[in-house]
Parts: structure tokens; C-alpha cells; sequence
């Protein structure tokens, strides 16, 4: 999409205004936006969520050193820098890193939000994994470790298909 207001560069400033209960979404490009007075207030400011996670994870007795997203090449210790990921597989690649942070954050690791229509296979796979995971919660609290085990398994695999998936 190019800007609204040249139409010659990329839009890269998205703004949503309400004027007289009225929404206004403007599309421009960083000239015209900062000739109309729009700036972002995070421009040329460091990220305090990276600042956050170099501190949390830098305590960390655990090697991170050798992570890296296999389709971006993001390392984790350079993400734990910037607070930024390299694109959604970084998502799954960090992932056992992420989770008990998350839950000390937000009391879940899991976001159930929505997904593009046009992603069905990626849904069908959260469907699966979610599926998995309770069965295996439910076999652990049976006392059922065999078939536990065996979810264990299965959901790896799942785990580890929709990285594959990802990365290509």
C-alpha cells in the first residue's frame, strides 16, 4: 500500500483517529506522516520489553547460546536483546524458553486469538496440539504414564512438524 498522501513511497505509518465519532485510518509514509506532525514516540527509543528480557534471561543458568529460529536465523540471545522476534516461527523455536516466562507474566503461556482465514492448516494444528495436551494432562492425572509417554511423543512430533512446516 502506498501512502495516501504522495502515493510514490510505502506506507509505513498506520494512524487511527476518531474525529466527531467518525474513524479516520490514515496510511503515509514517514515524510508525509512527519509533515502532518505524526511521529512515533518509540522512534530511536530502545525497546523496554528487550531490556526486560536480557535482564530475565540473563540470569539463567541454562546454555540459550546456541538457539537460533530455523527459518529467520534469529538467535535467542538476540532476541532476548532487541524484544523483537524475527518472524512467527521464532514463536515455536523459543518456545520452551518463553513458556515459564509467560506464565509468570500472564498465568498462561496459551493466547487464543484469531487467526487469518486463510491459515486452516495452521489452526488444524493448534486444534491437534491442544487436543494432545489435554489428553495428556488427563493421562498424567490418571497415573496413566505409558499413554502419557505416548502423547508426549505424538505431540512432539506435532510440535516439531509445524516447525518444519514454518521454516520452509
Amino acid at each position: 500500500m502506498n501512502c495516501q498522501d504522495c502515493n510514490i513511497k510505502p506506507a509505513e505509518v498506520h494512524i487511527t483517529q476518531i474525529v466527531n465519532n467518525e474513524k479516520v485510518v490514515l496510511a503515509l509514509c514517514k515524510d508525509c506522516a512527519a509533515k502532518r506532525g505524526f511521529h512515533s514516540p518509540l522512534e530511536n527509543k530502545s525497546f523496554p520489553l528487550a531490556a526486560f528480557l536480557h535482564h530475565k534471561f540473563s540470569q539463567r543458568s541454562e546454555p540459550v547460546a546456541d538457539l537460533k529460529c530455523p527459518r529467520c536465523g534469529l538467535t535467542f540471545e538476540e532476541f532476548t536483546q532487541q524484544g523483537r522476534f524475527g518472524c512467527g516461527t521464532c514463536y515455536q523455536a523459543f518456545r520452551s524458553q518463553l513458556e515459564p516466562m509467560l506464565r509468570k507474566i500472564h498465568g498462561s503461556s496459551l493466547h487464543k486469538g484469531k487467526l487469518p482465514v486463510s491459515d486452516i492448516s495452521t489452526e488444524h494444528s493448534i486444534k491437534e496440539e491442544e487436543r494432545l495436551e489435554s489428553e495428556l494432562k488427563k493421562a498424567i492425572e490418571g497415573e496413566d504414564f505409558e499413554r502419557a509417554a505416548e502423547l508426549r511423543d505424538k505431540l512432539r512430533t506435532v510440535r516439531e512438524s509445524d516447525l518444519t512446516h514454518k521454516a520452509e
